[in-house]
């Protein structure tokens, strides 16, 4: 599969050849939504919390004598059923994570990147490189590209001057290649990949 290598500016840097295996497969909705449902668990807190019958603070001395009241049997104050009582299931801390077997895992990434080729939607770039921490720079480069919401993702370090001037902009992230995942890649429009990138993902897949 050949796709065109552009540079920074906008100029033509030639083309490169790429895996069919990862660029040119058919993508499988239910593949990238398992492991985005993954992805999105296994980074949720879990800290919620309410407490139960046993925390809140009451007495426990049976208040009302069990027969001859009219009313119903009682003999705790910290029941739910009381205004200041515990919560009757609620939430605990816990963690949301659950297991995707690793072969699942990175198909549903060679299916998003399948995606992102197949829908026009993927960039490759000789190199992301900036010669100045320049902010205001970066955006005009990224405006002749036609970029207003793009993931980068460059070799196995991102250039420091790149990472800084890209870091106010909005709708713009940039990671290593250790750091792609299925979730970056669809929340931003284009993805823009380095020739490096590509190298490093043929090698692991």
């Amino acid at each position: 599969m050949e796709l065109e290598v552009k540079t920074l500016a906008g100029g033509a840097a030639g083309s490169i050849t790429v895996s069919e295996d990862i660029f040119g497969l058919e993508p499988r909705k239910d593949l990238i939504q398992r492991v985005v449902r993954w992805q999105l668990a296994k980074r949720q807190a879990g800290t919620h919390k309410t407490l139960g019958r046993s925390e809140v603070t009451g007495t426990t001395k049976k208040f009302v004598r069990q027969k001859g009241s009219g009313g119903a049997r009682h003999g705790n104050r910290k029941v739910p059923q009381f205004r200041g009582g515990g919560r009757a299931f609620g939430p605990v801390v816990r963690s949301h994570a659950f297991d995707l077997p690793k072969k699942v895992r990175a198909l549903g990434l060679k299916h998003a990147l399948s995606a992102k080729a197949a829908a026009g939607d993927l960039i490759v770039l000789d190199e992301a490189k900036s010669a100045d921490a320049k902010t205001k720079a970066l955006k005009g480069a990224l405006a002749n590209l036609g970029l207003n919401s793009a993931l980068f993702i460059d070799g196995s370090e991102v250039d420091a001057n790149f990472g800084l001037a890209s870091r106010n902009i909005p709708l713009v992230d940039v990671l290593p290649v250790q750091g792609i995942n299925v979730y970056d890649i669809l929340r931003r429009e284009k993805l823009v990949l380095t020739k490096a990138a590509i190298a490093a993902l043929e090698e692991r897949f």
